[in-house]
Formats: structure tokens, C-alpha cells, sequence
């Protein structure tokens, strides 16, 4: 949504229209800060609605694919190559598509990850929700967390942004908690408003945005400390070299510990009543 500067009503309007029914009013330049209020409070409110009192993040690609789908693209590009032997292209997409079944595997975890955290901590008398399963939403690792908490009959909440391309909410957020946003930097505050871990698995650039915005604000403590999780070592390993921050000086030792490497669900549901013992 681009904002413009107000013009006023249209000429043709014969009736004085009320500001919070004026459309092109609330669009403006002059109501972004109306427009960023309204953004924090409709989650909050109805967060507090339905007795979320803490959530667990999860956050990684949208482009994971659960193994079953990545298997199906894989036999097909694999057929797609047969008939055509020698296209680089149709040879690329074999390729692509290996890796994509290799890394379907998180899509599983993460999904197993918040079938455990839902079924651990969901109270049955809804007075309290603590732990719920937040996510961003969309496809990949954010709905395998929301299809987790679904699995086990729980609920689970979703913040939502509008993008230049299309991002439709995947289907097992509980409708009631499932938010759009148009700001990155509200949608950012409500991750982290309730968060009691934030649990990170391979992903783009939207990951690295939230996870290196989660290790700034605990490690200048702007926020509590809380457990930071990256999920599959190899991958996080060969993605950053995280001694080289240390060796130029860049953070403090102890900065490099904020976080905590996991392979499975257990091991990450451990590090989490671990570090609140």
C-alpha cells in the first residue's frame, strides 16, 4: 500500500464523511502512524482474547516442502529429464529437485517440533495458553509449525505480511489468530512481544533478518534473554562463520553463545525447559 497525501473528500461526495469511514483518509501519509497503531493492537487484542500468554516462534523458509511433495516434483522432473536427456535445463531441475527432497526433512522436524510443544504445554482449560506456536504464516517451515499444533488439536497463531508477490495463510492457523500485516517492523515487535523461544530453521533472507534482529536485541538487552534455537547444525555451520565475528573483534565471545544448536525435536523442547528450570 503506497501512501498519498490527502486530497480531501471527492467533489461529488454531498455528505461530510466520518474520519474513521474515510477510506482515503486512513490511507494517507498523514495516518501511517494511525495505521502502525492499529497494526500492533489488533493482534494484542486478540491474543489476549483467546489467553495467549506466551508463545514459541517459528521462523525459517517458505520454500520447504513436506517430503511427500518434494519426492512427487522430484519424479517428475526426473521424468522430464528422461525425455529430454541432454537439456541443461531439464538436468538443473533434477538437481534443484534433490536438494529440495534432502531438505524436506525440516519441514518434518519443525512440524514435529510443535506437535511436542503444543501437546506439552496447551492448557485444556484454555484459562492460559502458554508456549502457543506463532509463525509467519505462509507455506514451508511456517505452516509445518502451524500444521504441528493442528496435529494435536491445539491452536496456533500467524502474523502475515503483504508482499509484491502472493503469500496466502497456510490452512491450519487457528482462524482467530490468523493477522495480515503490512509493516515488517510491527510484525517484528509482535514476534517477539510474547516469544519465550525463538526457534530458527534454514532459510532466506526474511530468516536472517529475524534471527540476526533476535541476537542484536538480546545481546544489547533491549529483550530478556531467551532460548534462540537454530535447528541443523550443517546447514547454519556452512552458512555463517561465526568465529570470524569474534576473531575481527566484531562481538564478544560470549555473543556466539546466544544461541543453541539442535537436530531434533527433543533436543530443541529440552533446551527450552532447560533454560527456564
Amino acid at each position: 500500500m503506497e501512501a498519498k497525501q490527502y486530497q480531501g473528500a471527492a467533489p461529488a461526495a454531498t455528505e461530510p464523511i466520518k474520519a474513521y469511514e474515510d477510506l482515503q483518509f486512513l490511507k494517507s501519509e498523514e495516518c501511517r502512524g494511525v495505521r502502525l497503531q492499529l497494526e500492533f493492537m489488533k493482534p494484542d487484542i486478540f491474543m489476549d482474547k483467546y489467553h495467549v500468554d506466551s508463545t514459541i516462534v517459528i521462523f525459517g523458509s517458505a520454500r520447504t516442502l513436506p517430503p511427500e511433495v518434494s519426492q512427487k516434483r522430484l519424479e517428475q522432473a526426473e521424468r522430464d529429464l528422461a525425455e529430454r536427456p541432454g537439456d541443461e535445463s531439464a538436468q538443473a531441475a533434477v538437481r534443484q529437485a534433490k536438494r529440495m527432497v534432502s531438505d524436506s526433512h525440516y519441514y518434518q522436524l519443525a512440524r514435529d517440533f510443535a506437535a511436542l510443544v503444543t501437546r506439552e504445554c496447551q492448557s485444556r482449560d484454555c484459562q492460559s495458553r502458554k508456549f502457543v506456536v506463532l509463525t509467519g504464516g505462509g507455506g514451508g517451515i511456517m505452516e509445518a509449525g502451524n500444521r504441528g499444533a493442528a496435529d494435536m488439536g491445539g491452536i496456533s497463531a500467524a502474523l502475515n505480511i503483504t508482499l509484491p508477490f502472493e503469500q496466502r495463510p497456510n490452512p491450519y492457523i487457528t482462524p482467530e489468530l490468523s493477522f495480515l500485516l503490512h509493516y515488517f517492523s510491527i510484525r517484528k515487535m509482535h514476534f517477539l512481544k510474547r516469544a519465550r523461544a525463538l526457534c530458527c530453521f534454514p532459510g532466506g533472507y526474511g530468516t536472517m533478518d529475524e534471527l540476526f534482529e533476535a541476537l542484536t536485541l538480546v545481546q544489547t538487552h533491549k529483550i530478556a534473554p531467551m532460548p534462540i534455537i537454530l535447528f541443523g547444525r550443517e546447514f547454519w555451520e556452512e552458512l555463517i562463520n561465526w568465529d570470524v565475528f569474534v576473531e575481527h573483534g566484531l562481538v564478544s565471545p560470549g555473543d556466539v553463545k546466544l544461541f543453541t544448536y539442535c537436530e531434533t525435536p527433543e533436543e530443541g523442547w529440552e533446551a527450552i525447559v532447560k533454560f527456564y528450570s
